[in-house]
C-alpha cells in the first residue's frame, strides 16, 4: 500500500511536479503551504489535502497520518546561495520542523539536499563523495542532514537524502539562465548578455528530476543519492540549444558576465 506523503514546498518549481507523480502513483498528499490560495492554480488541488502551516511558526498544530513520510522541499531565499540566512534561519527551522513531525510519528524523511555540498570538486561527482560545502547554502543544508543523522540516535527512521544538481522547466526561477534566456527572447532582444559559457554542468527537465525524486522515497532505502543526468553540457551549448529550439536569431554575449566564484567550472553527477 501506498504511504501517506506529507511534502513542504508544494507550490515551488520542484514540489509541483513531484506532486503529480505522488499522485499519479496512487499515494495520499498532504500538502503544506503557507496560503491555500497558492495551491489554487493547480490542476492537483482537489487531489490532496492542504495544510496550512508556516514553517517560520515553531507550533506544529496539524495531525500527522499513521505510517506518514515526509519531503521535505521548502527552502527560502534561492538562488541566493552565499547569504548567512541559510544556516542562520532555514537550517533550524527546517531541523525543528522535521524533528517534530518525526516525533509525531513520520517514520521516512526525505530532504532534498544539493550538489553544491560537495563543494569545488571538478568532474564526475558519486554520491558518496564526502561533503566539502564552500557556501552557506551546501553548508546549512549538509549540517542539516547530519543532525538528522545524529536525531536517528534518539528516534529511529529513514532519512534519505538527494542532492540535486541543476534543472529546468515550467515554474523555473525567473532568474535561472534559461528562463533569462526565454524572456530575453519573448521580447524581441538582438542580444543575450552571459558568461564565457565553457563551464560544464549536469542538467535535467523538471519532470525527470520529480520522477527521481519519486523513485527515491519508493526505494524506501536510506542514505545519499545524486539526482541527475550524469551527462555533462556546456552552458554555451545549453544556450545554443535552447535557442535552435525557440526559432531564435538572437546572438550570445559571450563573457558579458564574469564566472561564479561558488562553483567548480566542470563537474557532473555520477547517477545513483
Amino acid at each position: 500500500m501506498s504511504k501517506p506523503v506529507i511534502i513542504t514546498g508544494a507550490s515551488g518549481f520542484i514540489g509541483r511536479h513531484v506532486i503529480e507523480c505522488l499522485l499519479r502513483d496512487g499515494h495520499e498528499v498532504y500538502a503544506v503551504t503557507r496560503d491555500r490560495e497558492n495551491l489554487q492554480k493547480f490542476n492537483w488541488v482537489d487531489q490532496v489535502t492542504v495544510i496550512e502551516h508556516d514553517l517560520n511558526t515553531p507550533a506544529v498544530a496539524f495531525d500527522v497520518p499513521e505510517n506518514a513520510a515526509l519531503i521535505h522541499l521548502a527552502w527560502e531565499g534561492l538562488p541566493n546561495y552565499k547569504d548567512n540566512f541559510h544556516f542562520e534561519r532555514n537550517l533550524p527551522r527546517s531541523y525543528d520542523f522535521i524533528k517534530t513531525l518525526v516525533a509525531k510519528g513520520v517514520n521516512q524523511v526525505l530532504v532534498t539536499g544539493t550538489c553544491f555540498e560537495y563543494g569545488m570538486k571538478n568532474g564526475p561527482i558519486a554520491a558518496d563523495a564526502n561533503p566539502a560545502p564552500q557556501n552557506p547554502y551546501g553548508l546549512a543544508k549538509d549540517c542539516l542532514r547530519r543532525f538528522l543523522l545524529d536525531l536517528q540516535n534518539e528516534t529511529p527512521f529513514t532519512l534519505q537524502w538527494p542532492r540535486l544538481f541543476y534543472m529546468y522547466g515550467p515554474g523555473q526561477n525567473p532568474k535561472s539562465i534559461l528562463a533569462q534566456l526565454d524572456t530575453a527572447i519573448a521580447n524581441g532582444d538582438n542580444v543575450f548578455n552571459m558568461s564565457g559559457g565553457e563551464q560544464l554542468r549536469d542538467y535535467m527537465p523538471i519532470g525527470q528530476v520529480a520522477e527521481q525524486i519519486c523513485a527515491i522515497l519508493h526505494s524506501r532505502r536510506g542514505g545519499c543519492f545524486n539526482v541527475c543526468s550524469g551527462e555533462p553540457i556546456s552552458i554555451r551549448r545549453l544556450v545554443e540549444e535552447r535557442i535552435t529550439e525557440k526559432g531564435s536569431n538572437i546572438k550570445m554575449n559571450l563573457g558579458y558576465y564574469p564566472y561564479p566564484d561558488y562553483e567548480p567550472m566542470a563537474f557532473w553527477g555520477v547517477k545513483s
